[in-house]
């Protein structure tokens, strides 16, 4: 006779499936009950300090991809579909974010728009070597550098103005910012000291890139930035000669560009000069690794 086991069996796994589901109900409750904010940015380095700060409780979507240049970009009609749902908007001082924010106001007037540069102190852009018009000059003469987002101590200026915008519309998460922030915050701090002290150390003190997109760096850590062209503009014949010349007077070896310009100009100087090209991007997703990055690169590559 056998033995009748499954009685037995039965109950226990009506109990473990009513316990399965009874778990999953309760997580998909706690992950309801949880308010999300849609949140969009202009760049990537802003998605991963708005992420950071705002863990679970944010959504966030980024304008530009990582592999467009942001002082061309225009918006997609899907972007501007979806940017009229969100409830936040970081902007930071794009050249294509001066219309932008005026045509999305008629959109959505519920959506927050808040200047994720605000309360930072902005430097002037270097200007280019124009020796087409016979002097050096910017080719706006006075208009300020939109790079903010290159130096640890101007991110973490950023990370509090997205945890105050975050709390703001979501007041029930301001115990989730504040922690969150104060740990990106000690990273950013970290990450500071070790670069000034890998630089220090190799004793760097120039470098040659395409695009002027490192001056806050450059200042933050002592460098002069040295750029061959200017908001995304090819330099002359006569400009290229005289970047050619301050390259090798400079013993500049290594040339920087970014994976969303044209690197006809850089290869140009750099096989004149017999220097080498490296990629150095300002738009990396990963900000925080990729400035420890540069200034490895840096130290390695004067």
């Amino acid at each position: 006779m056998q033995p009748c086991c499954n009685n037995t069996i039965k109950p226990m796994n009506y109990l473990f499936r009513f316990t399965t589901v009874f778990g999953i109900a309760i997580l998909l409750f706690t992950a309801s009950a949880t308010a999300v904010t849609f949140v969009f940015v202009s760049i990537p380095p802003q998605k991963q300090l708005v992420e950071r700060v705002g863990g679970v409780r944010v959504q966030v979507d980024t304008l530009v991809a990582g592999n467009r240049d942001p002082h061309t970009f225009e918006p997609t009609p899907s972007q501007l579909s979806k940017l009229s749902q969100a409830q936040l908007y970081l902007y930071v001082g794009m050249p294509f974010e001066r219309s932008l924010l005026t045509r999305i106001q008629s959109t959505n007037a519920r959506l927050k728009m808040i200047d994720h540069k605000a309360g930072i102190i902005l430097r002037k852009q270097d200007a280019m070597l124009e020796l087409e018009h016979h002097t050096t000059h910017a080719h706006h003469p006075g208009s300020l550098d939109p790079h903010v987002w290159t130096t640890p101590s101007q991110m973490k200026h950023m990370a509090a103005t997205a945890r105050d915008a975050l709390t703001t519309i979501d007041p029930a998460g301001k115990a989730d910012f504040d922690h969150n922030f104060k740990a990106l915050a000690q990273e950013l701090d970290i990450l500071d000291a070790n670069i000034r002290q890998t630089l220090q150390q190799a004793k760097v003190s120039r470098f040659m890139v395409f695009h002027p997109s490192w001056g806050y760096f450059a200042d933050q850590y002592g460098l002069t930035q040295i750029a061959i062209e200017y908001e995304g503009k090819e330099p002359g014949a006569k400009t290229v000669t005289r970047i050619i010349n301050l390259a090798k007077q400079q013993q500049i070896k290594t040339i920087f560009v970014q994976p969303q310009f044209s690197r006809r100009a850089a290869e140009n100087v750099a096989q004149s000069v017999g220097a080498r090209i490296l990629v150095m991007d300002d738009l990396a997703p990963d900000m925080i690794g990729n400035l420890k990055l540069i200034a490895t690169s840096l130290a390695n590559n004067p």
